[in-house]
């Protein structure tokens, strides 16, 4: 029969594996989180020079800051129940003057 000492030990070293294997995963996860947030990051980005390429005064004002996203650092929090506003994609017009 084997020893209380033995057990606890067997118990212990059962425990610290465990320990290190969720430490192995929760690095895996934190790494799988911070590439979704530069992922977001980036869309995020991509969309602010869309938005400001597509400004009707060629993103000269701060009107060029429409729509933000959940990964714009300066963005106020919107209310829970607040439906994101839709993005209007301007009609392309020729200017007088042929240009």
């Amino acid at each position: 029969m084997p020893s209380i000492a033995g057990l606890l030990e067997q118990q212990e070293v059962a425990a610290r594996r465990r320990v290190d294997g969720l430490r192995e995963e929760a690095d895996r996860i934190q790494a799988e989180v911070a590439a979704a947030e530069q992922e977001g990051q980036e869309w995020a980005i991509a969309r602010r020079r869309v938005n400001t390429v597509l400004a009707p005064d060629g993103g000269n004002t701060a009107a060029a800051k429409v729509a933000q996203g959940p990964w714009d650092v300066d963005a106020q929090p919107a209310p829970r129940d607040a439906a994101w506003p839709k993005t209007m994609v301007p009609l392309r017009r020729e200017r007088p003057g042929g240009g």
